[in-house]
């Protein structure tokens, strides 16, 4: 037995034992997930403290950071292991374990990685994303929040639009303008701010769905410590574009974790339901060939995603190959959705209406509602297709 295979079993063991009952429940809707923070459900504080002792909130980060050292084919092998058994992960990790942490671990300071990397790992703290503003969204290097040096401190004026849970978040890592004279790319500078700063103030922006998970937030005059840059001055826009690399690779990865334990997504259970079609083959045979291509293409994406992982491990990060797995699961994700309620006919129309449709069948419809954002958060479609043509396939302007 190899000894890659004698992990797999070692770990199974280890989450058969230590994973709660409840925490490999299916998720209900994202109303569930434990971004960090105080956990708030039954089992969520024990699977999360087993975990954290064990470095699996952080399975492939180095030890010294918090994580459990594990190589990337371990890391692989412990997901597979978590999603077979159904374990929930012991905190959605979108912003602080995949996007900010692999930041500060390689161009964050000694000092910043102690304050902030605990926090992280042990899903205490939680996280948002200053990126995105009302004038410049796709043209994010247009950004006009200005930071001005004063002493030591930064004084930050500006606003950002689509921040996810900005009135949720402990911190956010924010994009400022260091120097409104230089070229737009250049002059730009990421700061590390803590929300509870006098002059910050958000607005949920309320989507079709129902839910506000996006935000507005302003800020007023807010002063930063200098100690909270990260990276030198002026240089922001190479980490902005490491961490963007980080988001589009995290958000394929963990929605596909998260899907696994969705009690919404298993489509073939779906059409059986509402086909009345318990036992054998799907009498609907292009039905039976939507399901397939969604198998397969969600397999290519897997095999991508592993993929750009072996080269996260192999220390050269994610490269513009990230906007493949971003625009291909946003757009596998819609397809899915949409797939879903066309299956279920007039029961995946229901919207706030518990006395004629059920619970599943209304978080149907706003998951398929909300679906349509992934092709705005993380980067827009047009913008990840630009960047596959040019950077990925070389192509012409």
């Amino acid at each position: 037995m190899s000894d890659l295979e004698l992990f797999r079993g070692e770990i199974a063991a280890w989450l058969a034992e230590n994973c709660p009952p409840e925490m490999r429940e299916p998720f209900s809707g994202e109303h569930e997930f434990f971004w960090g923070g105080e956990p708030f459900l039954p089992g969520q504080a024990v699977w999360l403290e087993r975990c954290v002792k064990r470095g699996y909130t952080a399975p492939t980060w180095p030890k010294e950071a918090g994580g459990a050292g594990l190589s990337e084919a371990e890391g692989k092998v412990f997901w597979e292991e978590m999603i077979r058994l159904s374990c929930r992960p012991p905190v959605m990790g979108i912003f602080g374990l995949g996007m900010i942490g692999p930041v500060l671990l390689r161009y964050g300071t000694r000092a910043q990685q102690q304050q902030h990397l605990p926090g992280i790992v042990q899903g205490k703290v939680r996280w948002c994303q200053g990126y995105s503003e009302p004038d410049y969204g796709s043209d994010l290097a247009g950004l006009q929040t200005r930071a001005v040096r004063e002493g030591d401190e930064y004084v930050v004026s500006g606003q950002k639009v689509w921040t996810s849970y900005a009135n949720k978040a402990d911190w956010m890592f924010c994009l400022v303008r260091t120097d409104p004279s230089a070229s737009k790319h250049t002059g730009i500078s990421m700061l590390l701010i803590d929300m509870r700063l006098a002059g910050i103030s958000t607005r949920p922006i309320k989507l079709i769905s129902g839910g506000s998970p996006f935000c507005e937030t302003f800020l007023d005059n807010v002063r930063v410590p200098i100690a909270q840059r990260v990276g030198e001055e002026n240089m922001g826009w190479e980490i902005a574009k490491n961490l963007l690399a980080h988001e589009r690779t995290t958000i394929a990865a963990q929605n596909e974790r998260v899907k696994m334990n969705d009690a919404d997504s298993r489509l073939e259970d779906v059409a059986r339901i509402y086909l009345n079609a318990p036992e054998g083959e799907l009498p609907n045979a292009a039905l039976r060939m939507e399901i397939a291509r969604l198998a397969m293409d969600q397999r290519a994406l897997e095999l991508t995603n592993e993929r750009v992982s072996r080269s996260v491990q192999s220390g050269k990060g994610p490269g513009d190959e990230a906007s493949i797995l971003k625009y291909f699961y946003a757009e596998l994700n819609k397809r899915s959705h949409e797939l879903r309620v066309r299956t279920m006919g007039l029961a995946g129309c229901g919207f706030e209406d518990p006395a004629n449709f059920s619970e599943a069948e209304q978080l149907a419809t706003t998951s398929w509602l909300r679906a349509r954002a992934n092709s705005i958060e993380g980067g827009t479609a047009e913008i990840q297709l630009n960047v596959i043509a040019k950077r990925v396939l070389g192509l012409p302007d």
